[in-house]
């Protein structure tokens, strides 16, 4: 049986990442980090599922409702 995936908070995000406070949520914004799951009215927190994907891979992330990118760029 699979286990349930855990809620982890702001603070464990931030040390497991790497990234500071501001720059987590300008990811947010920009959708390139995973986007938090309202746990409480005042309590807010992440899947470890989720920050482990990006932590595998940050450039390639993409959350799981999204399709994939185009190369559509003139490099």
């Amino acid at each position: 049986m699979r286990e349930p995936d855990r809620i982890i908070r702001s603070k464990t995000v931030l040390a497991r990442t790497g990234l500071s406070r501001s720059t987590m949520y300008r990811k947010i914004a920009e959708g390139t980090f995973p986007t938090q799951v309202k746990i409480s009215i005042n309590g807010a927190g992440w899947y470890e599922s989720e920050i482990n994907r990006w932590i595998a891979d940050p450039v390639a992330w993409r959350s799981r409702g999204e399709g994939t990118l185009t190369a559509d760029c003139n490099l």
